[in-house]
């Protein structure tokens, strides 16, 4: 497989920086707000399985072990619901991340019960941080996939 083009922030530069600037700010505010790094990680993993987005499978599963996540819980993260590996506050988070992901080909995309759930573990604050988190990660998977970027992992060894 080849990348169509490379992506299109490279073309973009004032773009990429606002989108940095953007995770950056995301993270720094997230414990703040009650919502572990940890959580973002695994709910941005989520969102770029489902989309296919090698890319940032890649990058989120590699940061997530750097910052102290296991592999186990990694490796079951496309199982999150057939697993007790997760708490019932990163189930929610990783339940929202679907909804917010498969808007496409669900009637009622965020289901009351999925913000429900979400709104049990996480106040106004952090339900901002997780719907806007999940929805970055969503802009970079769309930005990778269409563009066909591709992570060559055998390239690294």
């Amino acid at each position: 497989m080849q990348s169509r083009m490379r992506n299109p922030v490279m073309f973009l530069p004032e773009v990429g920086q606002s989108l940095q600037a953007l995770g950056e700010a995301l993270f720094a505010l997230a414990e703040k707000n009650g919502v572990p790094a940890g959580t973002l990680y695994l709910t941005y993993l989520r969102a770029s399985q489902i989309n296919g987005d090698s890319v940032c499978v890649d990058l989120h599963s590699r940061i997530a072990m750097a910052a102290g996540e296991s592999v186990e819980r990694l490796l079951a993260v496309s199982a999150w619901r057939e697993t007790s590996n997760f708490t019932d506050a990163e189930r929610a988070a990783l339940g929202l991340s679907e909804s917010i992901t498969r808007l496409h080909n669900q009637t009622d995309p965020v289901p009351d019960e999925v913000y429900k759930e979400a709104s049990l573990h996480y106040d106004e604050a952090a339900l901002a941080t997780l719907i806007t988190g999940i929805s970055t990660a969503n802009l970079y998977n769309r930005l990778n996939v269409s563009t066909r970027q591709i992570v060559d992992v055998l390239s690294r060894k």
